[in-house]
C-alpha cells in the first residue's frame, strides 16, 4: 500500500524524521511543510552564524530532498493557512516537528521594557529570521545582560564580542553586523541562578570566550570550588570538569582589553530597570548598569489555529511520540528544548519506526496525497514555495554575499517571496 506522510516543520528533527522513514520505506510519498519559504529551521535560525562546521549538516538534507518521493512545501502555515483537519483528509500519518519558538518568560519586574529582549527574537535578529528582522534592539549603551549559562547565552555573547574581522566568514547579516560594530560596548555579563557546575554549555563552546580578541572573560575565583559537587551525573563530569578547568584558567586571567564579560554566578535577576527603557539590571547580590538585557532562560513549542495544545511544560502531550491515531511529534515539539542538532537523529528514527509499525497493522485504504492537497491550496490562493524556489532564494543570497561569508540572507518576507517566485534558473 502506498502510503502519504506530511511533516510540519522542516527543521532536523523532521528531516531526520523523512530520512529514517525513506531508508525503510522508499516508496513512501512525504510532504514536508514549514510556515517559512526556506528549509532547516534551527540550523539556519539557531546556529550562531560563527559555527558554519554545524550548519554543514544542511548538506545532508540537501542530498535527502533530490529523492523525488520528497516535497519541500514553503511558505504554507498548518495550523492557519491549512488546518490541520484539512492535511489530515489526505495524509496517512502528520508528524509535528514544530520545534520551540517561544521565549519563556523571566517572570520579574520591567521584563516588557524597550531593551529587553528574548533570545529567540535576539538571534532570530542577527540570523536574520524574517519575523524579527525589524527588532531594531537597543545596543546603545556600554553594558548588555544575557541572563542564562548555556549554549545560546554564549552564543550571543560570542557574537556581541566578537570583531568584525572575527565575523568575517560567518553569515551573519549585514544589519545586525553592522549594528553591532558600532556598540559602545565594554561590559558584557553572563548571569546564572546557580553554580558553575550547573551551568549548561559546553566546554567547546566556552573555551571559544578565551580566544576573542577583544574580550577578556572575568571570573571570581571565590565562586569556583575546586572539584565537582557529589551527585553529578557521570555523563555529564567529563564536560563540568572541563568547564572548571576552563573558568580556572579565566579567573587566573589579567590580560588588558576593550571589552570584559562578567560570569556572574549564584545572581537571581529580580527586576529589570526603568521607566521608558531598559537603564539597569537589579540582581538579589548587586545591580548592573546596563542598557540592554537579553534571557536566554528556554524556549516553549508555540503553535497557531487547530495544531495540538502543548501543556504546562511547553511540550506537546505524547506516548513515545504518538499524539493520536495517525499524528505524531518530535524533537523539541516532543521532549522541551534539550540536546544538540544530533540529538534528534536518534529519535526521529524511533517515531519513524512506531509510524512504519503502525502502518503494518493497519487496513485502512490510503489516503489521496499531495495531488488532491494542491488542488486545495490552489482553491484558497495558495503559493507553497517547492525546493527550486527554496535553490532561488539560495543562490541569490550566496550572489549578495560579502566577501569571505557565504552568504547574505534575504531577510523580509516579500524578498523571500520574489525571490522564490521568480523565473531564475538555478543549477
Amino acid at each position: 500500500m502506498l502510503h502519504h506522510i506530511a511533516i510540519i516543520g522542516s527543521g532536523p528533527s523532521g528531516l531526520f524524521c523523512a530520512d529514517a522513514l525513506l531508508k525503510q520505506r522508499p516508496e513512501l510519498k512525504i510532504d514536508v511543510f514549514d510556515r517559512l519559504p526556506t528549509p532547516f529551521g534551527l540550523v539556519r535560525f539557531g546556529v550562531a552564524p560563527d559555527h558554519q562546521g554545524t550548519k554543514a549538516v544542511t548538506r545532508q538534507f540537501d542530498r535527502l530532498f533530490g529523492s523525488s518521493n520528497l516535497r519541500f512545501v514553503g511558505n504554507i502555515a498548518v495550523g492557519q493557512d491549512l488546518p490541520l483537519a484539512r492535511l489530515a483528509e489526505h495524509y496517512d500519518a502528520i508528524v509535528l516537528a514544530l520545534g520551540a519558538h517561544a521565549d519563556r518568560p523571566l517572570g520579574i519586574p520591567g521584563e516588557d521594557l524597550p531593551g529587553r529582549y528574548g533570545s529567540m527574537a535576539f538571534v532570530g535578529w542577527y540570523n536574520g529570521h524574517p519575523d524579527y528582522y525589524g527588532l531594531n534592539p537597543l545596543l546603545d549603551r556600554t553594558g548588555v545582560a544575557v541572563i542564562g549559562v548555556g549554549n545560546v547565552a554564549v552564543d550571543i555573547v560570542r557574537v556581541l564580542g566578537k570583531t568584525p574581522a572575527e565575523m568575517a566568514a560567518s553569515d551573519i547579516c549585514a544589519h545586525a553586523a553592522k549594528a553591532i560594530a558600532a556598540a559602545p560596548l565594554t561590559d558584557l555579563y553572563l548571569i546564572g541562578r546557580r553554580g558553575p557546575a550547573e551551568a549548561s554549555f559546553t566546554s567547546a563552546e566556552l573555551a571559544e570566550l578565551g580566544r576573542l580578541e577583544r574580550v577578556r572573560p572575568v571570573v571570581n575565583k571565590a565562586d569556583l570550588p575546586n572539584a565537582l559537587p557529589a551527585g553529578i551525573d557521570p555523563a555529564e563530569a567529563k564536560i563540568k570538569e572541563k568547564n572548571l578547568q576552563l573558568l580556572h584558567e579565566f579567573a587566573a586571567r589579567s590580560d588588558a582589553k576593550p571589552i570584559k564579560l562578567h560570569f556572574l554566578f549564584h545572581s537571581v535577576p529580580e527586576a529589570v530597570l526603568g521607566k521608558s527603557r531598559v537603564e539597569g539590571l537589579k540582581l538579589a547580590n548587586r545591580t548592573l548598569d546596563v542598557g540592554t538585557v537579553i534571557s536566554a532562560i528556554g524556549y516553549r513549542t508555540a503553535v497557531h489555529g487547530d495544531l495540538p495544545q502543548p501543556d504546562q511544560h511547553g511540550i506537546i502531550p505524547n506516548q513515545d511520540g504518538k499524539v493520536a491515531d495517525g499524528l505524531y511529534v518530535v524533537g523539541w515539539a516532543k521532549r522541551g528544548p534539550s540536546g544538540t542538532i544530533p540529538t534528534n537523529r536518534a529519535e526521529a528514527k524511533m517515531v519513524a519506526d512506531r509510524i512504519l509499525a503502525d502502518f503494518a497493522n493497519d487496513t485502512a485504504p490510503a489516503k489521496s496525497g499531495n495531488a488532491a492537497l494542491d488542488a486545495w491550496l490552489a482553491q484558497q490562493g495558495l503559493t507553497p514555495v517547492d525546493w527550486m524556489g527554496w535553490k532561488r532564494i539560495e543562490a541569490a543570497e550566496i550572489k549578495a554575499a560579502r566577501q569571505g561569508s557565504p552568504r547574505e540572507k534575504l531577510v523580509d518576507w516579500a524578498a523571500l517571496r520574489q525571490a522564490a517566485l521568480s523565473s531564475e534558473t538555478v543549477s
